[in-house]
């Protein structure tokens, strides 16, 4: 099955940076002002060292996951198709037993979902198949959180070491008051890694952050509706039990569309 991509958090970041260019050309300044290499170097190998400083080398491992999970994060499944799956397979495991799930566990793409299902298959004790599964759940969320808190210390040190920038281009303007001619175009110039500590927390690292964490929620809530189904599952449920069961689980306009449809 080819992986679908959920491009809102890049559409978000380009909006916000049209809209910064487009700002600036209507007030008469070129966009091109803002691009000096000394201020960006800065402001990004500060921040990114900073957060790194506070973190350790196996976090610096994950960096690129972490990267690609709050920029370009895989398009989550809809919980009426989770409930159709798990449906589908309560239906069978009614008819044929559930050892008749062994046969069908190779065409079940989520793993997570394979797993609870090999564990219910292979006779594993309600309880310890919950701990296990919940377990999981629980290591995954808590990675996320530290994926996405990593961002978030990043958003933070941005805006205090672009006034380092600031503070930095200042002392070398007022090194040199001879030239009164040059003073308003050094002083805008230090200025630019305050606009780059700033910009870069609120347009980047905050949203990468915030949707690490989105994208967490909503992992963590399909997880536990597929707990749930694979315990319904291996309790030998009926399909229209399991159904009622796991749609109890949506939200409200989710629910009454899938009540709908059933």
């Amino acid at each position: 099955m080819r992986k679908t991509i959920d491009p809102a958090t890049l559409t978000g970041i380009a909006v916000a940076l049209g809209a910064l260019l487009v700002t600036m050309l209507l007030e008469g300044s070129s966009p091109l002002a803002v691009f000096l290499l000394p201020p960006l170097l800065l402001v990004f190998g500060g921040t990114f060292g900073a957060a790194i400083a506070g973190s350790t080398i196996d976090d610096l491992r994950r960096l690129k996951q972490w990267s690609l999970l709050a920029l370009t994060p895989e398009r989550v499944p809809t919980m009426t198709e989770r409930i159709a799956v798990l449906v589908d397979l309560a239906g069978k495991a009614r008819r044929e037993g559930l050892l008749a799930l062994d046969r069908q566990l190779g065409n079940v793409r989520d793993p997570f979902l394979r797993r609870g299902l090999r564990l219910a298959v292979d006779g594993t004790d309600p309880d310890r198949l919950r701990a296990s599964l919940e377990g999981e759940i629980a290591a995954r969320r808590t990675e996320e959180k530290v994926a996405a808190k990593f961002f978030a210390r990043m958003a933070g040190y941005a805006p205090t070491i672009g006034i380092i920038g600031t503070v930095i281009g200042l002392i070398h303007v007022l090194a040199d008051l001879s030239d009164t001619a040059a003073l308003g175009p050094l002083i805008a110039t230090a200025f630019v890694a305050t606009l780059w500590g700033v910009l870069s927390a609120n347009f980047l690292w905050l949203p990468m952050s915030h949707r690490i964490m989105r994208t967490s929620d909503l992992r963590t809530a399909q997880l536990e509706l597929l707990l749930t189904g694979i315990a319904e599952i291996q309790a030998g449920s009926s399909p229209r039990a399991v159904r009622q069961r796991l749609n109890s689980l949506l939200p409200p306009d989710e629910a009454a569309a899938a009540r709908a449809a059933a």
